[in-house]
């Protein structure tokens, strides 16, 4: 077994933790990520600002009645920081690029994830879930 292959895929740190998909979970979500990335001695800024826009989401577009969301926040080895958010509702997707057609207060939260993080995406499952994700490099922020 190549052991630089097993090294590179175990997470340096990791924190995952259930929250409730309210606004009350959300802030949460973002506080909690905020110590744990203090505890960790990592940059603050921008991932706790990408964590309450994908949080926020799961907990307004994302909310099933009993249902919660999961944060789960990872560094790899090689030096990047995962934000991940899972919500129960896999059949609402985010999509890319897409821009409010007047000018509003809301509707910009994804376009400030797309901003901030080196890479985002959506992955289904399980169903019916699906996890919003970002990367950043932490390097560009040391």
């Amino acid at each position: 077994m190549n052991q630089e292959i097993t090294a590179s895929r175990t997470p340096l740190h990791q924190f995952t933790v259930p929250l409730s998909a309210t606004r009350r979970g959300a802030r949460l979500a973002r506080l909690l990520a905020t110590e744990r990335l203090r505890s960790w001695e990592l940059p603050l800024d921008p991932a706790r600002l990408i964590v309450a826009e994908l949080a926020a989401n799961a907990a307004v577009h994302g909310h099933v009645p009993g249902r919660g969301f999961r944060l789960v926040l990872t560094v790899t080895a090689h030096g990047v920081l995962r934000v991940e958010v899972a919500d129960p509702r896999g059949e609402s997707v985010p999509v890319t690029g897409d821009v409010p057609p007047e000018p509003a207060e809301s509707g910009y939260g994804l376009l400030l994830v797309e901003e901030l993080a080196d890479r985002w995406g959506v992955l289904p499952g399980p169903f019916p879930c699906k996890t919003v994700w970002a990367e950043l490099e932490l390097g560009r922020f040391r």
